[in-house]
This record gives structure tokens, sequence and C-alpha cells, in this order.
């Protein structure tokens, strides 16, 4: 398993006060909002990453609640939900710089930087630097904190929905395309969480959904 450093933070606090790693949860999800998550991290917590702190894919889930509190008490986070109305109405990429905006709003130190987990930026003209770096989230410890946050919170709230839509799965599947919820969608139809536009790109309308 690869461990998060903060060789890169390292480096761009040489030129910088403050890194705000981001990344998101939920793009690829069939249900629910998208998720985005934000850390601060300043030159004075260099010294103290936490141990427990990976990419959140690679946290078993019942222990990824501990590990955001680890991630809290370590400095300041943020996370913004944007829902399945405006990925509806506007498109996954404006939901997404809509939520991280929501995500980086109370974290606004003068002369930061934003750490974006992925190819390509995906966030846009935001006002300050942004520098992108592929698996992030697997590599840099603040962006690996922000994963964290986002997928405890984005996770908590699809099993709340759950309560209202059991038969749908969300509380195990978080809204991906499992295929126990492939198949409550096929014989119940879709619900007002879902992102119907997303469902007629990947599955057959021969299945009768609409």
């Amino acid at each position: 398993m690869t461990f998060p450093s903060l060789d890169l933070e390292k480096e761009l606090l040489e030129s910088f006060d403050a890194v705000i790693g981001i990344d998101e949860v939920g793009r690829g999800a069939l249900a629910g909002p998208v998720g985005v998550g934000a850390f601060l991290l300043t030159r004075e917590m260099l010294d103290s990453l936490p141990a427990s702190i990976r990419d959140s894919k690679l946290i078993a889930e019942k222990k990824r609640a501990e590990v955001a509190g680890a991630v809290m008490a370590w400095g300041e986070s943020g996370v913004g939900l944007c829902p399945v109305s405006t990925i509806e109405e506007k498109g996954i990429s404006f939901a997404l710089k809509t939520a991280a905006l929501e995500a980086i709003e109370n974290l606004s130190p003068q002369n930061a930087v934003v750490l974006l987990d992925g190819s390509h930026n995906w966030l846009g003209e935001i006002g300050v630097k942004v520098v992108v770096q592929t698996k992030a989230d697997r590599d840099c410890g603040s962006v690996a904190a922000a994963s964290v946050v986002a997928k405890v919170k984005r996770d908590a709230l699809m099993a709340e929905l759950s309560k209202d839509f059991p038969d749908y799965g969300w509380d195990s599947n978080k809204g991906y395309s499992s295929n126990s919820h492939i198949e409550a969608i096929q014989r119940l139809g879709p619900t007002k969480h879902h992102r119907i536009s997303w469902l007629e790109k990947i599955l057959s309308k021969d299945l009768g959904l609409f």
C-alpha cells in the first residue's frame, strides 16, 4: 500500500502560506449528490500528519469515521455537497465546482494554493492558483485528508436517504452502480434522488425504465 506524504505540499509551501487539498466524491454515482472535501494545510502542520490518513477508498468503511476524526483534529476542513437537481440541470462540472466553492468558503487564508486530485483542472478559475496532481488522493496527505471527510459525510447522507428508499441499498452501495442497485432501478424505476440522465446513458432503454 502506498502511504501519503507531504512532500509536494512542502514544495508548494515554499511559495505559498497554505495548501488547500481538494478531492471529490460521488462523481460516478447513479444517485445522490456529488461532494467535494477540502483540507487546509500550513507549514506548522507539516510534522503532524496522522499515520492513519489514506485515500478514503483504501480505508475500510468501519474505520473511516475514526480517520475523519483524526483529520478534523489535525486541522480545518470543509465539505460541500451539490444536489441531484443541479447535476441534472447544470451538469456534473458545474456541480463539482459549486460543491468545491462551498467546501473552501471558510478556508480562505491569504496566499493559498489549491492542490487538486486528477489529471485536469475541473475547478476552472476560482481566484487562486490551482495545481493538479494525478493520484493526489493517494500520494498527498492534504488531499487524502479531504477525501476522507468528503467520503464520510456523503456516505452518511446516503445511509440516511436509504431509510426512505431501502430497496435501492444506498446504505451499502452509496448510490453507485452495484448489481443490486441496478436491479432495483430496473424493477422499481428511479427515485427523485437518481440522476435520470445518467441512467439513460448507462442502462439500456430496452429495460423499460422510462
